[in-house]
């Protein structure tokens, strides 16, 4: 296993707690920051507090673009796993740094590491909708 795919699981961790907590997930990551620092363990990888942080920091848009492009699912309806892997994905294709196949290949396959049977088609789909029409969207810069 890749260090980003170690990464992009711990950022799914964070933001999955926060989304089962109802707290920020900024304030989680940092939580388990300190609960590994006291405890002697690796921080997190750098690369999951950066997606955190994006998510974050761009979440309502993230969260309109899923809205927009999962037809027929509620961003409430979908399985927590799966909205919060789309999130991910939906950063990385819209602001981040990686292939989008990349970021596609990642999201499906932790969806079916850690979700439903259905979930990697989901997932596959909602991001390939992103993907064809990332030109196109208003990203706010």
């Amino acid at each position: 296993m890749g260090a980003r795919h170690k990464a992009r699981k711990r950022a799914l961790d964070a933001l999955f707690e926060s989304d089962l907590r109802g707290t920020d997930a900024l304030t989680v990551v940092a939580e388990s920051r300190g609960r590994r620092a006291e405890a002697g363990e690796p921080d997190l990888p750098e690369y999951a507090v950066s997606l955190v942080e994006g998510v974050v920091a761009h979440r309502d848009r993230i969260d309109e673009v899923l809205a927009t492009y999962s037809l027929g699912w509620t961003l409430d309806r979908m399985p927590a796993v799966d909205r919060n892997l789309l999130r991910i994905a939906t950063y990385e294709l819209l602001w981040g740094d990686v292939p989008p196949a990349v970021a596609i290949d990642e999201a499906v396959d932790l969806s079916r590491e850690l979700s439903t049977d259905d979930s990697p088609t989901f997932v596959n789909g909602v991001l390939g909708r992103i993907l064809s029409e990332r030109a196109t969207l208003d990203l706010g810069r």
